[in-house]
């Protein structure tokens, strides 16, 4: 039987493949980091803390991301949106998630039925 510390790590494997496609999918707008958070645990996809604002940092450093600090609220807080590359990519790898993901479907559907 397989461990439970063996599924752990393949699932952090599979999750981490979706993590970025997901955080864009939700940047088409302005959001601020706990938001983001909340949108993504909302809709089925927890992500700590610690995996996310690196992330954003990193996209941002990529040109995947522009910021804005915004300060009438109360606190200052950073918020992120897509840039046109960003869009670019997001659709580009909306297009690859949605191919693999058809793929994976048959797959799974033919091992089931051998």
């Amino acid at each position: 039987m397989v461990s439970g510390d063996v599924y752990e790590k393949l699932e952090q494997e599979l999750r981490r493949g979706v993590v970025v496609l997901a955080v864009l999918s939700q940047l088409r707008e302005l959001r601020y980091g706990y938001e983001l958070r909340q949108s993504l645990g909302e809709r089925g996809l927890p992500i700590e803390e610690g995996t996310l604002y690196p992330l954003l940092r990193r996209l941002e450093a990529q040109g995947v991301l522009s910021s804005e600090w915004r300060t009438a609220e109360g606190k200052p807080r950073r918020y992120y949106k897509l840039s046109a590359e960003g869009l670019t990519l997001y659709e580009r790898l909306t297009g690859s998630w949605r191919g693999l993901n058809d793929a994976m479907g048959q797959l799974l559907e033919s091992g089931a039925s051998s």
